[in-house]
């Protein structure tokens, strides 16, 4: 019978989840969903020390925004709750005494400051100091102490931990679904803490035995965790579960614009983007950095974007709906080598999102960033407004900036092109046009151009010289929008009213007479 695809994506609540785990969380719900999967969350909160308050609820509003919401997790329930490992902590105790029971882990009571004495004076000796099958016999562990001793260290109350006892000098070999194959030698692993002193286990052992009950099929993180690998391997031979073992693949970074490393917060603040889904702000400095979703980003572009940063369909096609991805998505195509981030394609993406956005999800997004300005306007006079500027526009919100005009008389004019294209038959044109317009009965774009053009033809003036002083009279600007639409839009009584207060503007700045 063929494994059902489970997988799932196991954030710690240390912080504002990075979009390099959106990133994570995307592969794994497209792979899921490919296969009528289940995507799970699962928040693994084992360090209790790193812990972030409103991180975790920073995950569940994240992935709501991204639109890739989880089947199970501590949110929505399941059927292998619960799914926050800090509510799970018998069971790993529970695992870890029966490694010992076996054989297969053991007692270690070496202190922090005897184990850092070791270490240092190994590295005297220019050697790295390892605990592993090399080691742990020169050291205080149930290994090298009687039955006896163990016994009594126990019933004392004596700090210690729970250590994978690894064997043997052979070679773990594994096929990871993006990587290939990957070779690691046991002497090159250390005996990993399983079971800490306070009894919270360890990544690692929390890891195997959740993805092991949750009946995990398939597990795609980050390649910073194909270290750890070999000694989940080793663990689930431990445990004798090795047929039940996932399959393994390992994502690429999302690297730095420009230089090496990983994309940052600091590269982002540096560089002007987000790193974050959504803007944070961190409770204990205060602190708030800037989010996909604030700056004005549509969530199917962000997802969208994110996709194709470290895989590839292998089409030139770009543009693709969250369902269009479910349905050819696969690890095959996940680039091994990390993915420079490119904030201006991300841009790109918005702007096709945005110009193909249909009016009734648009329109509650205008809204609400139309009362931020104390501006009114009635629902379908906002979407005119869209519509005019959207070919123009990156992000909705630069409407209200980029499209002020739209809303409110300019405050300043294009001086440096005014004076270049100002003539001495610049003011009678400009109330020519205003007068002629004023009379017109049927508003519409295609008179105002007509009369427009009679106007010039009458005078032998070049529209190149008259168009843009027109422009600046009714949008303060150069360069925009279709004017006859603009003008459409704001209507004869306020196109009047704008050309009659640029006329008397050059008349108080220049000589030029009617």
């Amino acid at each position: 019978m063929k494994k059902r695809v489970r997988v799932r994506f196991a954030p710690s609540p240390t912080g504002p989840l990075h979009i390099g785990g959106v990133r994570t969380a995307l592969y794994n719900y497209l792979f899921a969903k490919q296969y009528d999967g289940d995507f799970i969350l699962r928040i693994e909160d084992t360090d209790q020390t790193r812990f972030v308050e409103g991180a975790e609820q920073f995950i569940y509003e994240s992935l709501k925004w991204c639109g890739i919401e989880p089947d199970e997790s501590p949110l929505h329930g399941g059927s292998y709750a619960p799914y926050r490992q800090s509510e799970r902590k018998p069971i790993y105790k529970e695992y870890a005494d029966q490694l010992i029971r076996t054989g297969k882990a053991y007692y270690a009571f070496d202190t922090p400051e005897e184990l850092e004495t070791v270490r240092k004076n190994w590295e005297a000796q220019r050697k790295m100091f390892i605990y592993n099958q090399e080691t742990r016999s020169m050291l205080k562990n149930s290994l090298t102490l009687t039955p006896d001793e163990v016994k009594k260290k126990l019933q004392a109350g004596l700090d210690y931990v729970i250590r994978l006892k690894i064997e043997g000098k052979d070679d773990i070999v594994f096929h990871d679904l993006i990587r290939g194959e990957v070779r690691i030698n046991k002497l090159q692993i250390d005996d990993k803490v399983l079971l800490k002193s306070d009894g919270m286990p360890t990544y690692h052992l929390a890891n195997v035995v959740d993805d092991y009950l949750m009946r995990i099929s398939h597990v795609i993180r980050g390649e910073e965790w194909l270290p750890s690998t070999p000694l989940h391997i080793c663990l689930y031979e431990a445990f004798g579960w090795e047929n039940e073992m996932p399959a393994f693949a390992h994502l690429p970074l999302l690297l730095k614009p420009s230089g090496k490393g990983k994309l940052s917060k600091r590269d982002g603040d540096q560089l002007g983007f987000p790193v974050f889904p959504l803007s944070w702000k961190d409770p204990q400095t205060g602190e708030i950095s800037r989010g996909y979703r604030e700056d004005g980003f549509l969530p199917e572009a962000f997802i969208n974007f994110l996709a194709l940063q470290g895989w590839n369909p292998g089409t030139e096609q770009e543009i693709f709906s969250l369902e269009e991805l479910t349905k050819i998505f696969t690890l095959d195509k996940v680039h091994k080598a990390g993915a420079k981030f490119d904030i201006k394609k991300g841009i790109w993406f918005n702007e096709q999102y945005l110009r193909k956005t249909p009016h009734e999800k648009i329109l509650p997004l205008l809204k609400a960033e139309l009362s931020l300005n104390s501006w009114n306007l009635e629902d379908n006079k906002l979407l005119q407004a869209f519509d005019l500027m959207k070919e123009r526009i990156s992000f909705h919100k630069e409407l209200f900036t980029k499209g002020k005009f739209l809303f409110v008389a300019p405050e300043n004019y294009d001086w440096t092109t005014i004076k270049k294209k100002l003539n001495d038959k610049s003011i009678t044109l400009l109330t020519k046009i205003h007068d002629n317009w004023s009379v017109i009965e049927k508003w519409e774009v295609f008179t105002l151009e007509n009369v427009f053009k009679e106007i010039i033809e009458q005078y032998n003036e070049k529209i190149g010289n008259i168009m843009p002083l027109l422009r600046n009279a009714l949008t303060g600007e150069s360069v925009g929008p279709n004017l006859f639409e603009i003008s459409v839009f704001l209507g004869k009584l306020e196109v009047s009213k704008r050309i009659i207060s640029f006329i008397e503007t050059l008349k108080h700045n220049f000589a030029y007479k009617i």
